[in-house]
């Protein structure tokens, strides 16, 4: 595997890859990588003849900055997991390679509308560094695929709105969310969590599924949200947000709609847990 942090040298090498007639299929991350972030490696190389991975800690789209000096960094075991999966290619930069001029003089990205609700509301200007640095690295990268998970999906949204919006030429595959036996979907933060509240954590899914099921029975969106909420909180849970929305557009839903995505973070103890689930009426 190729490991390479300099923006020049990553630029050679694609760009003889694609000189090459190779398909790039790029998977961006944050590193920390589990069982989830593989299973994306392997998407793209189903998909792609050369796949390239990032691993880069984005401070602009951290909102607390102890968050951002606490988030885990395996560098070590996140590369030698990339060469176990075949991972052509490592890109992983440095802050000042990807903002030479600092944060306050940085160009930035930002998705109108999607980008300050449900997670955008909890974390202002979160989804501005995610767009923001998606974008450069697609610069960079020049991928033909790049392989995101729905785990976050409020996320991919807003990157296939930007990747709509700005006519990158790159093709953005959703990926389904990896999920432990017991349903806690797979997540960099459940590194966060005590033992204890790891046997806990699956509540938050179970909860989601059990407020689907209201619904589906009936039950006004409203009131199964609330039910939901006070099972979480009546446990070691804080709720941030359950919402129901459209799972096409994530907008508001109405009598016409036929299938929804419920989108829902909560803390428990020193994580933010989020996760989804798509259901039908």
């Amino acid at each position: 595997m190729i490991v390479v942090a300099q923006t020049k040298a990553l630029r050679a090498q694609i760009k003889q890859w694609q000189r090459d007639g190779e398909t790039i299929a790029f998977v961006p991350t944050m590193g920390n990588l589990h069982s989830g972030h593989l299973t994306l490696m392997q998407q793209a190389k189903q998909r792609g003849t050369k796949v390239v991975a990032s691993i880069f800690v984005n401070p602009m789209q951290f909102t607390n900055q102890s968050d951002l000096a606490n988030y885990p960094r395996t560098m070590e075991a996140d590369q030698q997991k990339l060469i176990e999966q075949g991972v052509d290619m490592l890109f992983t930069p440095t802050p000042d390679i990807m903002y030479p001029k600092g944060l306050d003089a940085q160009t930035f990205v930002e998705v109108p509308a999607i980008s300050d609700v449900f997670c955008g509301a909890s974390r202002p200007g979160h989804f501005r560094g995610v767009a923001t640095i998606v974008a450069k690295l697609f610069n960079l990268v020049t991928p033909d695929i790049a392989c995101f998970g729905t785990k976050d999906y409020q996320q991919l949204r807003v990157i296939k709105l930007m990747v709509e919006d700005l006519s990158f030429d790159i093709d953005i595959v959703g990926v389904e969310t990896v999920r432990e036996a017991s349903g806690l979907a797979k997540s960099s933060r459940n590194g966060y969590l005590t033992p204890a509240q790891l046997e806990l954590a699956p509540l938050l899914y179970q909860t989601m599924q059990q407020v689907a099921k209201d619904i589906q029975a009936g039950e006004a969106i409203d009131v199964a949200v609330a039910k939901g909420s006070e099972v979480l909180n009546q446990s070691e849970f804080t709720t941030d947000y359950i919402h129901i929305q459209n799972a096409n557009d994530l907008s508001d839903v109405t009598t016409d709609d036929q299938e929804f995505v419920m989108l829902a973070a909560a803390y428990l103890g020193d994580a933010r847990l989020i996760d989804n689930l798509v259901f039908k009426r």
